[in-house]
């Protein structure tokens, strides 16, 4: 995850993300640096627009989260349902009862 981090760092600093930028930031907070995870990292961003991806990234997620509270909302619905269909029920039976 630290790579992807210094990544993001970088990349919000306006600084160019290379092997030698990654290393630097990250032996800055302490930490020693994977010559394989570097060259991984930079070799995966090569060619990407970081802010469309960070831009879709949101979109998938924004829906995930309303999702959830539409679950929520649809069982309130579910369940005030079942009641009103008990409440029928019993009125129903104080008429034959």
């Amino acid at each position: 995850m630290e790579y992807v981090y210094t990544a993001l760092l970088l990349h919000s600093a306006k600084q160019p993300i290379n092997a030698d930028n990654v290393k630097k930031t990250l032996s800055a907070v302490g930490l020693q640096a994977d010559d394989g995870k570097v060259k991984s990292l930079v070799a995966s961003l090569e060619g990407v627009n970081i802010e469309e991806a960070i831009k879709q990234a949101a979109v998938v997620a924004a829906p995930a989260a309303g999702g959830a509270e539409a679950k929520k909302e649809e069982k309130k619905d579910e369940v005030s349902e079942e009641k009103k269909e008990e409440e029928a029920a019993a009125g129903l039976a104080a008429l034959f009862g």
